[in-house]
């Protein structure tokens, strides 16, 4: 079974995909999707949503993740991201993809195995799990892998 994570943001969009083998998880590729700064809006969403739905033809895969928003203490910064997160949920509802969401904590407990690791603890277990040389960059792959690695171990428990 094939899992694309997502970490949607409007300047960088991270994705990671990874593949169950037996009890084992492979690491098949990450990446981000790049949109260019002070391009209109909807050209930038038009990126995101374009580039997803080639990386799901190319890869075809099952399941799809993205991490739940957090808003913190301003929820207008929050904005451009939930725009980019809804495209890209669009995306993948659009490919006809089951979605599944987890929060931030979650993630770090699955992880890291503590809910409020640290942002670099989360991207070495990542590295660590995947049995990768060094950790995946950017900083929005590495999220949108360890949000994949997140769900293939939840799986079982739904």
């Amino acid at each position: 079974m094939t899992v694309l994570g997502i970490d949607p943001g409007l300047a960088i969009c991270g994705f990671g995909l990874l593949e169950t083998r037996g009890r084992e998880i492979a690491h098949i590729r990450h990446g981000a999707i790049r949109t260019k700064p002070g391009a209109a809006l909807k050209d930038r969403l038009l990126t995101i949503f374009d580039d997803l739905t080639e990386l799901i033809a190319a890869f075809s895969p099952h399941e799809a993740v993205a991490e739940e928003m957090f808003f913190g203490k301003n929820a207008k910064t929050g904005l451009p991201v939930a725009h980019a997160r809804g495209v890209a949920l669009l995306a993948l509802a659009k490919a006809g993809l089951p979605v599944y969401e987890y929060k931030p904590a979650q993630i770090k407990q699955a992880v890291v195995g503590y809910g409020k690791a640290e942002k670099r603890q989360v991207m070495e277990m990542t590295r660590c799990l995947l049995k990768l040389p060094k950790i995946p960059r950017p900083d929005d792959a590495a999220d949108a892998l360890a949000a994949a690695i997140t769900h293939i171990n939840m799986r079982g428990t739904r």
